[in-house]
């Protein structure tokens, strides 16, 4: 993850930086801002913004959902709507490592609160966020082969199934609460 954080997050930082030098008023949107509202940028950033500013904010989001304390569970509010939603807590695992799985190529799986604040698994391709479909990501996971090439090789569904081991589930459930408010 350090390779992963700074080198490739790093760059996606200094990309959507140069991308948005030559438009200084666009320095003060928040980069939750602009990548909910990538209609209405200027032709010439746009593609860069949503590229690198994805990148920045995926990743962003993703080291805030990481734990080093291994093994949490889901708890609360947000246990209570996994299991309303997908009928228990392994069929949520299953129905999200798919949704990893199935993304051809690279991108990112999601758990987000939809805009009718039900839960809902989504998948985007490369550095697409779910704020874009006006929906909110409250878990997300990186499945580009960076994110887990050097310790699982080309195992993908491996990594998904390791990946609950550092979820940060009391982060989770508080992006849950902030979406539904």
């Amino acid at each position: 993850m350090r390779i992963h954080h700074d080198k490739h997050h790093a760059a996606y930082i200094d990309n959507l930086n140069k991308a948005l030098s030559d438009f200084p008023d666009l320095n003060s949107q928040s980069i939750e801002s602009l990548i909910k509202n990538l209609d209405t940028l200027p032709e010439k950033c746009k593609t860069a913004i949503r590229n690198h500013g994805g990148g920045h904010l995926n990743h962003t989001f993703f080291w805030n959902i990481l734990t080093p304390n291994h093994g949490q569970k889901p708890e609360g509010e947000l246990h209570v709507a996994l299991i309303k939603t997908f009928g228990s807590l392994d069929d949520f695992y299953t129905q999200f490592e798919t949704s990893g799985l199935t993304r051809f190529g690279s991108g990112w799986a999601w758990l987000v609160v939809n805009t009718q604040k039900g839960l809902e698994i989504v998948s985007t391709a490369n550095q697409d966020n779910p704020l874009s479909e006006e929906k909110t990501p409250i878990l997300g996971v990186d499945v580009w082969e960076h994110a887990y090439y050097l310790k699982y090789q080309n195992k993908r569904a491996e990594y998904l199934k390791q990946i609950w081991n550092v979820i940060n589930y009391r982060q989770i459930e508080e992006n849950f609460l902030k979406a539904l408010s």
